[in-house]
């Protein structure tokens, strides 16, 4: 579940890996690896700690979410997949939507809503429901992304995560 300072010390113990060390260690393993499968796997596992609050500080200053941003350029699926769930979440936190949308990531998210791979296409409406804001509406409530979203409103029982997901996004940024 989600961590505090003094619950991390409790987990971590006199001598474990800060985890500001243990997610620059992750990094850095990215960054190394030639290996696509140790790639994507190194990815998931930053991904599941962009669930945490208490480790959203240390995203941002190790660029983490530049990092999921990066992934989603990429032409492995895989990599694409884990990395708008990193973006998805930790984008909730109004700093790292604030990142994430000044290094250019809202087309690169939108751009995921098309894609082949369910998990990422949910994770991508997840992202834009908590992106989309006054300053970043103009870019986010487009014509051509509003038919995307609209037809995932409309697949009810086909896919019923991504009609939930288009129709809370709908709900609260067209039809409020």
């Amino acid at each position: 579940m989600f961590t505090n300072a003094q619950r991390q010390v409790e987990r971590t113990g006199r001598g474990g890996t800060p985890r500001n060390q243990y997610l620059q260690d992750l990094v850095s393993q990215f960054q190394d690896s030639t290996d696509e499968e140790s790639k994507e796997k190194i990815v998931a596992n930053l991904a599941n700690f962009a669930y945490d609050p208490y480790n959203y500080a240390f995203m941002r200053q190790l660029n983490i979410l530049e990092l999921f941003l990066d992934c989603i350029t990429e032409p492995n699926e895989r990599l694409i997949e884990f990395g708008i769930g990193g973006i998805c979440n930790s984008c909730v936190d109004p700093a790292n939507a604030s990142v994430i949308t000044q290094c250019g990531g809202i087309p690169l998210v939108v751009q995921c809503l098309s894609s082949p791979v369910r998990n990422t296409v949910n994770y991508a409406l997840g992202a834009l429901y908590y992106l989309c804001n006054p300053s970043t509406k103009k870019e986010i409530l487009r014509p051509d992304v509003l038919r995307v979203i609209g037809d995932y409103a409309t697949v009810g029982a086909v896919n019923s995560s991504f009609n939930n997901l288009a129709n809370t996004f709908l709900d609260k940024h067209v039809n409020p």
